[in-house]
């Protein structure tokens, strides 16, 4: 296996460092090649802005356009370019992050936004009438898969269905689905670990062991079932889910997972 691990976290002493470290530890002594983007390490710029494009940013900047013309001719920054290669070298990608304001550090939302650029990770296949490009389970990335590492201050019975914050399965969904499946990889489950703030060192053995075992059923985990987008379950053009495919129990986002 081939494992890239995107760290996004300002204190290398932290927690997701720990986890982070143990990922790394415990993918290279299992015998797989493992490189890590280190986003704060590397001082990440975050923000995609027309020096991004060289010669291709128009002004007005466009930046899906500019940004698949200026991919298409080898012609971003160096360091997205370098970023797309390891995410084509790798077989599995893991991202590791705290939960902040619901969603993933700026940083690491930064990364998406330059490095999945267009005609990479989408503005890819044909648009007719009986497919709508190549995204949801197609594209680039396909072939790959993918997990989140969150930790999360709260309890887990906050991030419950009748939990104040929402279920954690809806709140990162739009990772899950709308970044790592959209361009093809297959999402397995997160690695959750809930109330780090207030992990003690019993607590940290105990999620060590858990993510030691995630890291090494990586090759043989199921991933979320999301429906593909090309294959049946939607209307094209519209793109919503055909009449009759609900399943009981499911609703809101989990109506576009697919039973077992």
């Amino acid at each position: 296996m081939k494992a890239l691990i995107v760290h996004a976290h300002p204190e290398p002493r932290s927690l997701n460092g720990a986890l982070k470290d143990l990922a790394v530890a415990t993918l290279t002594a299992a015998g797989h090649e493992v490189r890590v983007s280190d986003l704060y390490a590397m001082d990440w710029k975050a923000t995609a802005d027309a020096a991004d494009y060289g010669e291709y940013a128009t002004s007005p900047l466009r930046v899906v356009p500019n940004s698949g013309r200026a991919h298409e001719a080898g012609a971003l920054t160096p360091d997205v370019a370098a970023e797309q290669e390891k995410l084509l070298w790798a077989d599995t990608v893991v991202l590791q992050f705290p939960l902040w304001w619901y969603t993933m550090p700026a940083i690491l939302k930064g990364w998406v936004d330059r490095v999945f650029t267009h005609r990479f990770a989408y503005g890819v296949g044909v648009h007719d009438g009986t497919r709508y490009g190549e995204r949801y389970g197609e594209g680039t990335l396909r072939g790959r898969r993918a997990i989140l590492s969150v930790t999360v201050g709260g309890a887990e019975s906050h991030y419950s269905d009748r939990g104040i914050n929402g279920p954690i399965e809806d709140l990162l969904f739009p990772i899950h689905h709308g970044i790592l499946y959209y361009p093809g990889f297959e999402v397995l489950p997160p690695f959750v670990l809930h109330g780090a703030d207030r992990l003690g060192e019993d607590g940290f053995e105990d999620a060590a062991k858990a993510w030691r075992e995630r890291l090494l059923s990586l090759e043989t985990t199921e991933p979320i079932a999301f429906r593909p987008q090309n294959h049946g379950d939607y209307e094209i053009p519209s793109l919503r889910l055909k009449q009759g495919l609900e399943e009981p129990g499911r609703s809101g986002f989990g109506l576009h997972v697919r039973g077992r």
